[in-house]
């Protein structure tokens, strides 16, 4: 009998996939980190940053985003930063995240923060278009102010979202796409198939034709987009496996790709670090396209 000899790795199914997919129970003190970001946020609008707010970009209540501008106003900006924030589809506005918009600011970036329409009132395809359709506007409000690159970011949810538009099918017109150079997923969730089988499921109703069509790992990419895919090692392993798949995936379709597990980090607190301008996801959002693995 041969001898094989190498490395194994043991993947294990989650013997329960709710629970997989759970966070905050598993973050000390993740209730009080929720309850601190629209307070943080508030703080960040009042302070007076160089902004527009509630720019809409349909009719619905929640199609509206706000943009904020780095010194010098978008004259000066080198480029588009748009943050889609998370809470599963069905929680959470663009409202409890405006402090995020510090780190890029402070590295001279503008930055647009979209809300959409939450499950149940709007499926995931739908929240899709509205988040194609709000880059659009925001591309449009900014017109020839800002010529430099257009880079999307997401957490969880979000990250769904953001990979969404690299597809080919994204939505996007070939203007916009043009300049989209870079997408950063944090946490993001990539492959709904497993998800169809969560109890959330009986609020965002996905069925076999819609997670077909909205996941990622299922669809093409466009290969001229950078992908960054961001996870904290302290994140449930299911969210670890969905950061680890992408780029894994799109990586044979010609897509120039990296995946950074970011140590004593979880499903919360990685996003801190985009108010930092020195931290390392501030680092991968400004670095020159190609990114450099660093």
């Amino acid at each position: 009998m041969t001898d094989m000899t190498g490395i194994t790795e043991a993947h294990t199914a989650p013997t329960d996939l709710d629970d997989a997919y759970e966070n905050g129970k598993y973050i000390e003190g993740g209730s009080q980190m929720l309850a601190r970001w629209p307070e943080r946020a508030a703080s960040f609008r009042a302070e007076g940053s160089n902004s527009k707010l509630n720019r809409p970009y349909g009719a619905e209540p929640r199609q509206a985003y706000d943009l904020f501008m780095p010194d010098g106003g978008m004259a000066m900006a080198k480029g588009t930063l748009i943050f889609v924030h998370g809470g599963y589809w069905m929680a959470l506005s663009k409202d409890d995240f405006s402090h995020l918009a510090a780190g890029p600011l402070a590295l001279g970036w503008a930055v647009a923060m979209p809300s959409y329409s939450l499950a149940p009132q709007a499926r995931i395809g739908d929240i899709t278009g509205e988040i194609a359709a709000a880059i659009s506007a925001i591309i449009d409000d900014i017109g020839p102010a800002i010529d430099g690159p257009l880079r999307l970011a997401g957490h969880s949810a979000g990250g769904h979202l953001v990979t969404r538009m690299m597809c080919q099918n994204s939505q996007l017109s070939e203007q916009v796409l043009d300049r989209l150079d870079r997408v950063i997923s944090l946490s993001g969730l990539h492959d709904l198939r497993a998800l169809h089988q969560l109890s959330k499921n009986d609020i965002w109703q996905l069925d076999d034709a819609e997670v077909m069509a909205e996941s990622p790992a299922l669809l093409t990419p466009r290969s001229a987009i950078d992908l960054v895919c961001v996870v904290g090692a302290d994140e449930r392993p299911e969210f670890i496996r969905q950061t680890r798949l992408l780029p894994l995936l799109w990586q044979g379709l010609g897509v120039t790709g990296q995946t950074v597990i970011a140590a004593e980090e979880n499903h919360f607190s990685i996003i801190d670090q985009m108010t930092d301008p020195s931290s390392h996801l501030c680092q991968l959002i400004d670095l020159p396209s190609p990114p450099e693995a660093i």
